[in-house]
């Protein structure tokens, strides 16, 4: 074995950085195990206890530490399904952002080409904006769109002779704006909402953002505290001298306060208290258990002695902004900022700023607000700001309506700077704002969604609405502050149109379940290599075990988030891993039957190994990369998961499995690769493949028409991500009759509601397309209404709902395009890899046979068997990824098969067989392979099936049945396929030209 000892250095190299990735995730639970301790049961004790420690260091490893924020960056991450929680999809009304730019006309063509838009975006899978411009068109409207669009605020980007095209360039360029806008604006909201390891993305190439905030269980927040209005203001502000002296009176007061509150509290060395509201007896409890120490003023942690923060409990937290002057005493920083906190302490500085005692001394005229994120150089922590409240209604002097443009530039110093330019009444109210500020250099203070992104101060009046905004900015920063200011101009607001909730019980119940499945499977893999493969089996275990390990580690490091499909992909991985091993040995035992001692064998077997090795794994990675683009949520989940299982899978079979083998050879340990009773399985194979094959064409013929009849009458049961509406998952305390909640339900909505049994008798899943439209919170409500009066009528049986998720028609649409979408292009990407490995057609259409027909009977069987076995059987995303994952196991097959038929082709004489010979030899040799294959990974589905719990239940038997259908066809369709398309003849690339041809 060549490079021996950089293959060791690489195993020991990767191990370390497994190791290293995965003990984040050992840390952070650790943590959360001691909050839980402490908080017994109470949510708000442990979020504090959480909260309070988001600063601490709770990780050293010596060269690096690590705050409990920092580690729990770095850790492997639950999905809404393992921990529970919320995910949504927010949709850009591009509709109001059309009218927006245009004034709102009153245009009738105007109007009925974009309501036409958006009934169309519901069912067809193009944006707004290009609907709209084809839908003018269609009117035979005489007034050019140009007119309506050529506005003063608009001047310098479109104008009144522009063409239809340039119009078209405009509005994608603002909705690609108005989306960016609403990401900047939906990821501060989120951040300041305080959830752990918040995830937020573009959906690329819709108006879509798709957002999943684990652990949260207050849904009706969450709903409110996105879909809210953006509201961009600009503030006059206090200087923090004048707002020190109420600080200094906010400290005394806290105090004496505190003080009499807690006369006996001891502090403790835990932790500080971060809770949001801090105005009870209670909290001031919570603050004396939790402690708010702090060692030392100058400590290098910023802490204060227990003395210093009960005789300054605001100051022990806020530092002032200050300076230390010429006398030594300290002097107050000129500007509007007048002091800082660390991160984890601005919520406890809140709870003290809302106390009744404190808010009855603050003027009227004065609000605090923090900076919407920490600067550069004072990473951990957070400016609080005095903001001056004028006479209008929202204390704010200019609201962000009147700006026109906002750019991200340079001044002549080449310093990141922002450009803004106003409307003519925009300009007004500037000039005169900017000309009273700058009389003593005050600060305009630009705030959105009540947190501070700038605070500039003023030169000099500005009268023309042009400014330019400068500090020490960067490049990231202004693009951050112009991409705010344009959020004021554009009012685009965000709808929830697609929405899943898991309560934190059936989270609960699939990490139970999935963990079950993992390690039974692997229990089932391990036992089955040793039975059937003897000390070889051992060597191929040790691989699982290092893949999985290997597979976790490398998820750890990319951040991922492991959901429930993904567990289910951990739990193939374990038996595609040994896919590659059983290939090496069954090689390894075609060499010892020709005579090669046990070195050679090893060494012959591996070699002849290799190319099927990498096309089979290759392909079922390809299928991977399509689930991974054109997939979300869960199926992202379970693509990542696939595709690092196949790289890890090739490391560990192919390097880990030889390096053990070396080992013993070098010890002189036999290696065994069979017990007698499984040394001869299928060894002179000789089944009449290529004679029989008409037989079996009409077998497959048969089953595809079934199921065609099958599909074109009966159809299928669409999930709700497929048709839209909501569905719920609802748990009785008592078994329930289907048909009686069915009736009742039915009653109540005035429409046909589905109802299916989820798992045990006392579970149902309700899917109803009741208000399917409607995706406001009004309708939310509604429906959740409608949806408990008819589960109360079950009399006596308590009900409980455990997860709904809500999806809208437009997104529906989406999911289906995608899913026929990912289905093409893994067949034509299979069909091109295979086109291109193997340089003939003929295998390629080949492949492509097999692979539609396995995919034709899948659906055909979810169309039949859907309602006659009692488990859901619906149509959905988790579908669409099972049955990419069959084609590219049933290819996996194939290409075993084809690589064979490659290798006899190319020995000497070949060409003196007939090729149906040659194609019925290469599937026989490699039976033994296929089978045994196919039966590890039916093994692993079956516990996947039993244990992985009624959510990937479908999922599972999709692919069991799948990979059994696979089978058959790479046996029995593929290689014949390519027979017949070949014309019986040789397809190889060698063609002798005479009658007499040397063979090397």
């Amino acid at each position: 074995m060549q490079s021996k000892g950089l293959i060791k250095f690489l195993v020991i190299v990767v191990s370390i950085a497994c190791l290293y990735s995965l003990s984040f995730t050992f840390v952070t639970r650790k943590v959360e195990r001691d909050a839980a301790e402490y908080a017994k049961g109470d949510m708000a004790k442990e979020k504090a206890y959480l909260d309070s420690m988001a600063g601490e260091e709770v990780y050293n490893l010596g060269l690096a530490k690590f705050t409990y924020r920092e580690a729990k960056a770095h850790e492997l991450a639950l999905g809404l399904d393992l921990k529970g929680g919320m995910n949504v999809t927010m949709e850009i009304s591009l509709d109001e952002l059309i009218k927006n730019l245009a004034n709102n006309p009153k245009d009738d063509k105007f109007n009925t080409a974009l309501e036409t838009a958006v009934q169309k975006s519901k069912s067809v899978n193009k944006s707004v904006v290009e609907l709209f411009v084809d839908e003018y068109k269609a009117t035979g409207a005489s007034t050019p769109l140009a007119n309506f669009f050529a506005t003063k605020d608009n001047a310098a980007l479109i104008k009144a002779t522009s063409s239809d095209a340039e119009v078209r360039s405009f509005l994608n360029k603002e909705a690609d704006n108005a989306i960016q806008n609403s990401y900047k604006v939906l990821r501060t909201r989120i951040d300041k909402f305080g959830v752990a390891s918040p995830n937020i993305q573009i959906q690329q190439g819709t108006n879509r953002i798709l957002i999943e905030l684990p652990g949260v269980n207050d849904e009706a927040r969450v709903r409110k505290l996105l879909q809210g209005s953006a509201k961009l203001e600009f503030y006059q502000t206090h200087d923090n001298f004048q707002v020190y002296p109420l600080l200094e009176n906010i400290n005394g007061i806290l105090a004496s306060t505190l003080k009499t509150a807690t006369p006996a509290a001891k502090p403790a060395t835990a932790v500080a208290d971060t809770a949001a509201t801090d105005s009870t007896k209670a909290d001031d409890n919570l603050l004396a258990n939790l402690g708010s120490a702090k060692k030392d003023t100058t400590d290098s942690t910023g802490a204060v002695s227990p003395e210093l923060a009960a005789s300054n409990p605001l100051f022990a937290i806020l530092t002032p902004a200050s300076y230390q002057g010429e006398n030594g005493q300290p002097s107050l920083m000129p500007g509007a900022m007048v002091g800082m906190a660390n991160l984890k302490d601005t919520a406890r500085v809140n709870a003290y700023l809302n106390r009744p005692e404190v808010k009855a001394t603050i003027p009227s005229n004065l609000k605090l607000l923090w900076a919407v994120k920490p600067e550069q150089r004072t990473p951990n922590l957070l400016s609080l700001y005095a903001i001056k409240l004028a006479g209008q209604e929202s204390g704010a002097v200019m609201t962000g309506d009147v700006i026109t443009d906002a750019t991200d530039n340079f001044d002549q110093q080449n310093r990141p700077v922002v450009s803004m330019q106003m409307n003519t009444e925009g300009a007004r109210q500037w000039r005169r704002v900017t000309a009273q500020a700058a009389q003593n250099r005050e600060a305009i203070a630009i705030v959105l969604d009540g947190v501070v992104y700038s605070a500039p101060s003023v030169n000099e009046e500005i009268p023309n609405g042009n400014s330019q905004i400068s500090g020490s900015f960067t490049i990231e920063d202004t693009k951050d502050l112009a991409n705010v200011l344009k959020a004021g101009r554009l009012p685009a607001t965000a709808k929830i149109v697609e929405e899943a909730i898991v309560g934190p019980s059936l989270g609960q119940a699939a990490i139970d379940a999935g963990v079950n499945s993992a390690v039974i499977g692997i229990v089932v893999v391990m036992i089955f290599m040793i039975a059937y493969y003897n000390r070889a089996g051992i060597a191929a275990n040790i691989a699982v075990l290092f893949n999985v390990f290997f597979l976790m580690g490398i998820l750890a490091s990319l951040n991922a988030v492991l959901t429930l499909p993904g567990i289910a992909g951990i739990v193939l991985t374990m038996g595609t891993a040994v896919d590659a091993n059983v290939l090496i040995y069954e090689r390894i035992r075609e060499e010892l039957r020709a005579g090669k001692s046990i070195r050679q064998a090893v060494a012959d077997g591996y070699k002849h190994a290799m190319p099927s090795i990498l096309d089979s794994q290759i392909t079922t990675f390809l299928v991977g990369l399509v689930l991974f683009f054109f997939g979300s949520g869960p199926i992202l989940g379970f693509a990542t998961t696939l595709m690092i299982g196949i790289i890890t899978s090739l490391f560990t079979s192919i390097f880990i499995s030889r390096l053990i083998f070396e080992y013993m050879l070098t010890k002189d340990i036999k290696i065994s690769v069979s017990f007698p009773w499984s040394a001869k399985t299928l060894q002179n194979a000789n089944f009449q493949f290529i004679k029989k094959r008409k037989l079996f064409y009409i077998i497959s013929v048969v089953a595809v028409l079934i199921s065609i009849g099958s599909i074109f009458t009966k159809g299928f049961s669409l999930g709700v991500d497929f048709k839209g509406g909501r569905t719920y998952t609802v748990r009785y305390e008592q078994p329930v009759s289907l048909e009686d909640v069915r009736k009742n339900l039915d009653e109540t909505f005035n429409s046909t509601t589905e109802v299916k049994t989820f798992g045990s008798e006392n579970q149902v899943r309700v899917t109803t397309t009741y208000h399917i439209e409607e995706t406001s919170d009004e309708a939310d409500k509604e429906v959740l209404a409608k949806l408990n009066e008819g589960l109360s009528k079950i009399a006596g049986n308590k009900h409980e709902i455990l997860s709904s998720q809500k999806v809208g028609p437009s997104i529906a649409t989406d999911i289906k395009d995608r899913a026929i979408w990912s289905g093409i292009f893994s067949i034509l990407i299979i069909a091109g890899y295979i086109l291109v490995r193997f340089h003939k057609w003929q295998y390629s259409i080949g492949a492509a046979i097999a692979t539609v027909h396995d995919g034709v009977i899948l659906l055909g069987l979810f169309s039949i068997l859907d309602g006659l076995v009692p488990f859901s059987l619906d149509i959905d995303q988790h579908f669409v990824a099972a049955i990419l994952t069959v084609l590219g196991y049933s290819v996996n097959d194939t290409v075993v098969v084809f690589d064979r038929i490659r290798e006899d082709l190319a020995k000497p004489g070949a060409h003196s067989k007939n090729f149906g010979e040659v194609v019925n030899h290469a599937i026989n040799t490699t039976l033994s392979r296929t089978v045994i294959t196919s039966l590890t990974i039916i093994f692993v589905l079956v516990v996947l099936f039993i244990f992985g719990g009624e959510v990937i239940r479908g999922f599972s038997f999709a692919i069991l049945i799948g990979i059994i259908v696979g089978t058959y066809s790479s046996i029995i369709l593929a290689a014949p396929a390519v027979y017949d398309l070949g014309k019986g003849k040789h397809i190889s690339e060698e063609k002798p030209t005479v009658a007499k041809v040397i063979t090397p």
